[in-house]
């Protein structure tokens, strides 16, 4: 098996059991959260169900800048009833990413992450999809404690 496929397969697990996450999230809580410096909901669930858009990113584009361009508005999550749909088109794109590289391109090519112009992160392409995975891993375990503080079922992700 190579490492393109190994990703395939983790993106595949990781996604199922995001989107048993993101099927739990309440209505009409947006802007709720757990303490003033926390992510309101609304933005923490529409990131987790974004975040596989940031694999097509690391295979299509050498780098990312995340100072917004002047007069970018403010970030609009999905609403909560489109999540899980949100979630399924990343990873589709995703997939299809990963699906078009080979692990040559994973292990020699390197991706970069700005700040304002200033490199925060330079490393090879499978490190960075390792770093995102695990990224994802944390915000959506965030996002199961906001659950349980909402009375929402938490769904088993690693096991019962």
């Amino acid at each position: 098996m190579n490492l393109m496929q190994l990703f395939l397969d983790e993106l595949d697990r990781e996604a199922a059991r995001t989107r048993r996450a993101l099927e739990n999230v309440p209505t009409g809580r947006d802007d709720w959260k757990p303490h003033p410096k926390s992510m309101p909901l609304a933005r923490l669930a529409g990131l987790v169900a974004s975040m596989p858009s940031w694999v097509t990113l690391i295979m299509e584009q050498d780098e990312l800048d995340l100072t917004p361009p002047p007069g970018r508005g403010q970030y609009q999550p999905p609403a909560t009833d489109q999540l899980v749909a949100t979630l399924d088109k990343h990873v589709a794109k995703a997939r299809e990413s990963l699906s078009n590289t080979n692990d040559g391109f994973l292990l020699t090519t390197n991706w970069r992450l700005r700040a304002g112009g200033q490199i925060v992160m330079d490393a090879a392409r499978h490190i960075v999809l390792r770093d995102t995975i695990n990224h994802l891993a944390h915000h959506r375990g965030q996002l199961t404690v906001y659950l349980r503080l909402n009375d929402r079922t938490v769904p088993s992700i690693y096991g019962p």
